[in-house]
């Protein structure tokens, strides 16, 4: 049934693995994060196959789904006062930056019975979560009061949200931090978590501080490529995921709309240019599984037009494959366009272990 998500195991295993060993070179390990494939327990499984040792995401309903996977489970995004029943049943560890949340934390893990572990996490800049640097120590003297919770160390995030480049220097204030707090409080705090995909760049270049000891990696292994600058990694894989859509109409027409002009269904004013008249296609796929921008036809030879809530328009004027009704376009996807599409349940998910 089409459209369908492809996803290919043994690519995905050996993304993994190259992405494990890369970082166990300089003693760091990998949380696989699992949130781009909706934590699809096949595929998360796989890439415990590959070396992981924790998996993440940052839905507890997703988490819920891997509990049979014997691998601790960390939860990315900061908990919701409203999970907190569900953060300390479903996952082992959790990101954290707010001191209430965290009391509520301690709290129900005590009614659970439970030790909970957290990881505090400090804005570097980022402005996505995290506590500034002068309020770290404040912090940390209220959470070693508290039952229930251990704290095992301290993260950042860069890259996501600011677009902030991870850098040596950036990374050393996390390690100075954390000897501060063991110096203070008499601990010996074993997670320093320097970032995510973005941070792999240091790794590869030999520049990542000796200290950080944890990497967060989802699309280093679901496309082969560091965020930071966007490169690829070597000896991985693009096309982990590939999306394929069908044809449903197949037929020449003009390149410029006729009539007058107004808002297109989302509300957007549209710009055409006459190229006179194309062969177009139109797929079986819209915007509400995925965006037109996400996608790369697989033949080059192909041009996305636009697209509408439910069908996909491309234009196969220049393929010199002979496409007609119910043919098959495929296509490799970017990060977004792997999130939607594992996301929409209109988009099939087709599980390939060979």
């Amino acid at each position: 049934m089409y459209p369908l998500l492809r996803i290919n195991l043994v690519k995905l295993r050996e993304n993994t693995q190259t992405i494990v060993n890369l970082c166990e070179k300089k003693n760091i390990k990998v949380v696989g994060v699992t949130k781009v494939f909706c934590a699809i327990p096949e595929v998360a499984q796989t890439m415990v196959k590959g070396g992981v040792e924790i998996l993440g995401d940052s839905r507890i309903k997703n988490l819920k789904k891997l509990q049979h996977i014997p691998v601790p489970k960390m939860l990315l995004r900061i908990p919701m006062k409203s999970e907190v029943e569900e953060v300390i049943k479903y996952a082992d560890i959790s990101l954290n930056s707010e001191i209430d949340t965290i009391k509520s934390l301690s709290e129900e893990a005590k009614k659970q019975r439970k030790i909970h572990e957290i990881i505090l996490m400090v804005d570097l800049g980022d402005l996505r979560e995290g506590v500034l640097k002068e309020d770290v120590i404040p912090i940390v003297e209220q959470i070693v009061k508290l039952e229930g919770i251990r704290l095992r160390g301290i993260g950042t995030n860069l890259t996501c949200y600011g677009s902030v480049i991870p850098t040596p220097d950036i990374l050393e204030e996390l390690v100075e931090i954390k000897n501060s707090i063991n110096k203070k409080f008499n601990l010996n705090l074993d997670i320093v978590s320097g970032g995510n995909s973005s941070s792999l760049y240091l790794v590869q270049n030999g520049l990542i501080p000796r200290e950080i000891t944890q990497l967060r990696i989802g699309e280093a292994i679901v496309l082969g490529r560091e965020t930071a600058f966007g490169d690829r990694i070597p000896h991985t894989y693009d096309d982990v995921f590939t999306l394929e859509a069908q044809i449903v109409e197949l037929k020449e027409k003009p390149s410029y709309p006729r009539g007058i002009l107004g808002m297109d269904a989302f509300g957007e004013r549209q710009v055409y240019v006459d190229r006179g008249i194309m062969k177009r296609a139109i797929l079986a796929i819209g915007r509400q599984d995925v965006n037109m921008n996400d996608l790369i036809p697989i033949d080059s030879s192909i041009e996305l037009i636009g697209s509408s809530s439910d069908h996909l328009i491309v234009n196969v004027t220049n393929s010199t494959y002979p496409y007609k009704v119910g043919d098959i376009i495929k296509f490799k996807l970017r990060y977004g366009g792997i999130l939607s599409c594992s996301t929409s349940e209109y988009v099939e998910k087709v599980i390939e272990e060979a």
